[in-house]
């Protein structure tokens, strides 16, 4: 298959591109197209056979959830069995933007589209490529990340490329992404609802809508968490660069030392390694690539920059990556959820 690569000035949309791109989609072809957090892989999330080209495009497992993306709030009614009220009240908050909710599906979504589940993830994306593929596709768009399953999230379409060239119809290029990391993804089908992956969205900011507790799943932290997932790729490694990785955790000087002492090791056997810093520390570092990934007080920065750094590793064919520990205020725990899911859980407190 050739792959259509087109370039969409987000302000100012081609319509010629963006017809040709709906209609794709709804004939049941795959097309990338941006969103604010990453590039999605969509298709039409009410046809089954739709999405079971994501999965093979993706090399994802088939027991893995898509996100169904809708560009106006009535349209979950179409997908949700019944609506929670707390529904309404997190789309008046933050949609469009980087929130997932799950609720309970009706008949019209295939069990292919939800992994075999009986709820569904539904988001409205902040981005006018996205609502426009949405609305001139005439479909509701299912669309994991646009990356081959396992890798680092493609924040640019460069990166769908480099995955998805040759795999699916056409490419929409609307440039790099605004956030970086996925959507909050929050349960609304227990009681109590639950985040189960951090994002931009807090829970902090989740309660104050609410007016009630919000909890984190602990599958969230523990490494070892075997149940069967209730969100897009909570059971998968996600987020991986080819080479090992480890985070190493600690105040700043036993970082540096920990790090510089891993480093020595590994170019003491003549392998290539390369170390993940923040402004203010990439001077400390003896290995023989060091990528910033922003000053430590820009945690939005941090969180943009983190799959590009991820994907640069595998084009410098390093055989190591040590990173330091991006603990922020606001975020630092969606972007450590996404660290550590790339490092395998492999950390070192010092």
């Amino acid at each position: 298959m050739q792959t259509r690569i087109e370039t969409v000035d987000p302000q100012r949309m081609d319509e010629t591109i963006m017809a040709e791109a709906g209609r794709l989609i709804a004939e049941g072809e795959l097309v990338a197209f941006p969103t604010e957090t990453v590039y999605g892989l969509g298709a039409d999330a009410l046809n089954p056979e739709a999405s079971a080209k994501i999965y093979a495009a993706k090399g994802r497992p088939s027991d893995n959830p898509l996100i169904v993306h809708i560009a106006d709030f009535s349209d979950m009614a179409r997908v949700a069995l019944e609506l929670p009220p707390q529904a309404k009240l997190l789309s008046d908050a933050f949609w469009p933007g980087p929130l997932t909710m799950i609720v309970n599906k009706s008949d019209a979504v295939p069990q292919a589209t939800t992994g075999g589940m009986d709820t569904v993830a539904v988001r409205m994306p902040n981005h006018p490529v996205a609502l426009e593929l949405i609305r001139r596709s005439g479909c509701l768009i299912a669309a994991p990340s646009a990356n081959t399953s396992g890798r680092p999230s493609p924040t640019e379409a460069a990166h769908v490329v480099e995955d998805m060239n040759g795999r699916i119809a056409m490419i929409l290029d609307g440039g790099p992404v605004r956030i970086g990391i996925e959507s909050t993804i929050i349960d609304l089908t227990e009681p109590v609802p639950m985040v189960l992956r951090p994002g931009y969205i807090t829970p902090k900011m989740l309660s104050e809508v609410l007016g009630q507790e919000v909890i984190l799943d602990p599958g969230i932290i523990a490494a070892d968490d075997t149940r069967k997932p209730k969100a897009p790729g909570m059971k998968y490694r996600h987020y991986a660069p080819k080479a090992q990785m480890v985070v190493v955790d600690g105040k700043e000087q036993a970082v540096v030392t920990k790090i510089n002492e891993l480093v020595k090791e590994k170019r003491d056997r003549g392998e290539k390694v390369a170390v993940i810093a923040t402004e203010e520390t990439r001077s400390c570092y003896e290995a023989d690539i060091v990528l910033c990934i922003g000053r430590r007080t820009d945690e939005d920065a941090i969180a943009q920059h983190l799959y590009r750094i991820l994907r640069e590793c595998d084009d410098l064919d390093v055989a190591a990556i040590y990173s330091e520990c991006f603990q922020t205020p606001r975020i630092g725990q969606a972007i450590m959820n996404r660290l550590l899911k790339a490092a395998g859980h492999m950390i070192i407190e010092v």
